[in-house]
């Protein structure tokens, strides 16, 4: 009698589990599938003030809020364990170089915890690696997250070639990574946002 209880038991618990699953991915479909669920996970905010120093340093913003969402998750108080401050995770040596550049005499580091000045440098920044790098998105985001020098680096010793950019080639594991996941964001982004 106890071995029957049990295995009704298990056999209901299994079933209720099945349930859960079947329902998870039902759930997780919809969500893939809907774009208005779909902006929950690829949410647009600051788009005002993206759209505004993307339009002035000649960024597409698509690819600014691909690169807030896996630097920050949103977050503008982040900080990596490197020092990376802000929705963008800017290196306060680089955003000092950026305040030089534009003229920015007032700023300091902890004005990266700022949203628009963030924005603003993140946008700067990477509209300088745009023109360094020939436009090439893969480039640009592999030296925003590994370094320009680094990307430099790779190009001169023949590790990736310029002309036939294949992103398994990138030799660091955390740039090929991370440019996936920015260049897969991107893609979500303009299919959700671009019109």
């Amino acid at each position: 009698m106890g071995r029957i209880k049990g295995n009704i038991s298990f056999k209901r618990s299994h079933k209720n589990l099945s349930l859960f699953i079947f329902l998870a991915v039902l759930v997780g479909y919809c969500i893939t599938q809907i774009p208005s669920l779909q902006k929950i996970i690829y949410p647009y905010p600051h788009r005002a003030v993206i759209e505004n120093y993307a339009a002035q340093y000649g960024v597409d913003p698509l690819l600014v809020i691909a690169v807030i969402r896996e630097e920050s998750k949103f977050l503008p108080q982040s900080e990596s364990h490197k020092g990376a401050i802000g929705l963008m995770q800017l290196m306060p040596s680089t955003a000092q170089s950026i305040a030089v550049t534009i003229g920015d005499k007032s700023f300091s580091s902890k004005d990266l915890l700022q949203p628009e000045k963030n924005i603003q440098y993140g946008t700067w920044y990477l509209s300088s690696l745009q023109k360094e790098f020939s436009n090439d998105r893969r480039l640009v985001i592999a030296a925003y997250n590994g370094g320009r020098g680094h990307v430099k680096e790779w190009i001169s010793s023949g590790q990736i070639d310029p002309k036939n950019i294949q992103i398994q080639d990138i030799p660091f594991q955390e740039t090929r990574d991370y440019v996936g996941r920015v260049l897969n964001s991107y893609q979500k982004y303009i299919k959700l946002y671009r019109n």
